[in-house]
Order: structure tokens, then sequence, then C-alpha cells
């Protein structure tokens, strides 16, 4: 692999917008989680915290875990690894697992999809490991690529044992890395034709149908509400992930550790209020729109389009103003090709007043090959024939 070497100045623009900054005792003096030992809430494509209580604490997750499942899953659906079609036979391994389940037999065959719908809206524990099987080969094999993942995420205090959340020394998690695995999760907005499915079958017109319901009654009975984990163990005691999106908004809110599931729903429920009620959002970037193009001397292709990872906004309180938003993008000094899609190249600083509101990762939105001798011959040519 060859080192390129390339400075790239900041690109600055400016805009005239209203932002607010939101302040930790603002975050900190609300109550809105109180029968919750932990609890985070956060708009989704600024990535800003508006309320927090405990977030850092270390807790055991239950099946929120599997908010990490479903993204390493999603991941092998975008890279093409697996697909939503494939069948594949579940072990007697698989089969086997306790607590929420689907209820597979070892050897029953079924759809990545189906399983995929099993582990979003029943929380089965039978099709979480069997997806973590086709996709790593092995659970253990899985675990590892999950506590990798976590890293790249950034993630302090969490780590995971097993892919099902299922009660294991050394298995846990904080309100503030949960919000943050739910947050890269929402990347795929198709994760959301599932987690948002209130009732629905497996086997449909077969001796085994099997009837699907939500553990996240939220889905049905909270406007907005279309996912996204529910947990229950009696350590971890009742758990939930929730995301909400409306008026162009999406909110992230995370309890952990309340004692029933009417407490843990009126903590998110109270968050979820507060957030719409308070806030809006101004969009700046779709996800995956082009910012910028990049120009490498020995890249195959001319013209790089350089694109965000996710949507881009600014978080405003309703009613407050402040002018004059700032717009910075700065690459890597040093980039390698290849480049593969979605590898990160720069970043993409919004602020104001000097202050950084935003700060997201730029990607590239196709695989980028190292030039040929041909390549570069024809390009030198090109150029010859441009200058003549």
């Amino acid at each position: 692999m060859k080192k390129i070497w390339v400075t790239f100045l900041a690109l600055i623009m400016m805009f005239s917008t209203n932002i607010t900054v939101i302040s930790a005792e603002e975050k900190n003096d609300l109550n809105l989680a109180e029968n919750s030992k932990s609890a985070i809430l956060m708009e989704k494509s600024s990535g800003e915290i508006i309320y927090q209580k405990n977030s850092i604490e270390p807790l055991p997750p239950a099946s929120m875990t599997k908010i990490m499942t479903m993204l390493l899953v999603m991941e092998a659906l975008d890279k093409g690894a697996i697909k939503l079609d494939e069948t594949i036979r579940v072990s007697e391994y698989a089969a086997s697992m306790g607590g929420s389940q689907i209820y597979l037999e070892a050897g029953e065959e079924m759809s990545i999809e189906d399983l995929l719908k099993g582990v979003a809206v029943a929380s089965g524990n039978d099709a979480a490991v069997a997806l973590a099987e086709r996709v790593a080969g092995s659970e253990d094999a899985f675990v590892k690529m999950m506590n990798e993942r976590a890293k790249q995420l950034g993630l302090k205090n969490t780590h995971f044992e097993n892919s099902t959340g299922l009660p294991a020394k050394n298995h846990y998690s904080t309100a503030y890395d949960m919000a943050i695995m739910a947050k890269e999760l929402l990347k795929y907005e198709n994760i959301t034709k599932y987690t948002s499915i209130y009732d629905d079958y497996l086997r449909k017109g077969t001796e085994n149908e099997f009837w699907l319901v939500n553990t996240n009654k939220l889905v049905k009975f909270y406007r907005g509400v279309d996912g996204l984990k529910t947990g229950y163990t009696n350590e971890a005691k009742y758990c939930l992930t929730a995301t909400a999106h409306r008026d162009n908004m999406r909110v992230i809110a995370v309890v952990m550790g309340a004692q029933t599931p009417k407490k843990r729903n009126i903590d998110i429920t109270n968050m979820l209020d507060y957030a719409f009620q308070q806030y809006e959002t101004k969009p700046i970037y779709k996800q995956h729109e082009t910012v910028d193009s990049l120009k490498l001397l020995k890249a195959k292709k001319e013209k790089i389009h350089v694109v965000t990872s996710d949507d881009v906004a600014i978080l405003l309180k309703k009613g407050e103003k402040i002018e004059n938003l700032n717009e910075e993008i700065v690459y890597k000094s040093d980039l390698s090709l290849p480049i593969a899609r979605g590898e990160q190249v720069g970043i993409l600083k919004l602020t104001a007043k000097g202050k950084v509101i935003v700060e997201t990762p730029l990607i590239v939105n196709e695989d980028v090959e190292e030039a040929g001798v041909w390549d570069l011959m024809k390009r030198s040519l090109k150029g010859l024939v441009k200058s003549s």
C-alpha cells in the first residue's frame, strides 16, 4: 500500500442561521428520568445531548445488546456479504438459546430477513445467535467483531460477552454508549422497517406459525416512535433505547435500570415530549450528500466525491437565535490508496462564535482504486492536449 501525502486547505463557507448551544447545567437540572438509574436524550443528526443522568455509568444492557448485533448485520448487508433473501440453516447452539426467542428448531431454515425481524420485533435470542453465526462463523467470532466495532465508535465503557444480552460477567454498557450505537444503526434507514412493526407472523400459514409482538409498546402508543430495542433481566431491570421522528427531527432516548416497564416507558415519553416541545432542527446536509470533491494524483478516478456519513443538522432551542454559522472541511493530511467505500477521508465541522457545534465524518461513496501506468499515461496525454 503506497502512501500519498496530500495537504488540503480547509474550505470555509459562511452561513447565516440560528443556533443555540445547550449548557451542561441545563442538561442536568431537568428531572426527566426519575425512575431510571441512567438515561440520556440525544438528537440524532447533530449528536447533541439534550439531557443526561448518570449516562456513563456501566450497567448491564440486557437485550439492548442486540442494537450492536443488528448494526453488524446491517453493515454486512450493506457490504453484500449477506443478503436478506438468503436462507440459512439454524444450528443446535442457536436453537438452544433461552430467554426471549422465536422458537427456532435445530436444522430449520429461515431467511435472514425473517431472522432480523425476529430480533427487531420479538428480541429473539435464538435469531440473534443464528445471524451472528452466519455473519462471523461463530458467536464467539461475532462477539469479537462487536467489541472491535465498539472500539471503532469510541465507546470506552462497553464490553460484550454475547450477541443477545443474556446475563454474563463482564457484559456491560452505558446509556451514552447505547445512544451512540443507536445513532450508528439508524444510518441504515431500512432498520426501522423492522423495528417499527408492532405485530407480524413468522412461518405464516404453516403448523409452526409464530406471532411476533413488539416488546417496545411505544411503537404503537407514542406518535413517531419507530424503534429501537427493549431489554430486561433480573440484574438489568427494565431498559429501553427508543427513537422517534417528527417534523424532520429524530431523537434517541435511552433508559437503564427502571423497576417496571411502565416506569421505563414514562421516563422515555417524558424525554421525548421534552425534546419535541422544546427543540427543532435546521437541516444542513442529507446523508451521503456530496459536499466536496477530491483530486488525488495517483487515484484511478480523477474526481472523487466526498459525502456526509450521516444527516447533518443543527439543533435549535425554539425561539432562540444566534447568527453566523461557519462550515469547515478538514481533510486527513495523509491518505492511502486504495480507499474503500465508506472510509473516512475528513471531517465536517460547523462552528459558531469559535465553538464547534457539529462535527461529522466525511467519507467516499465508492471504492477509490490506485491508477495503473496506462491510466497515468492517458491522464498525462490529456493534460498535454489541453495545454497545447
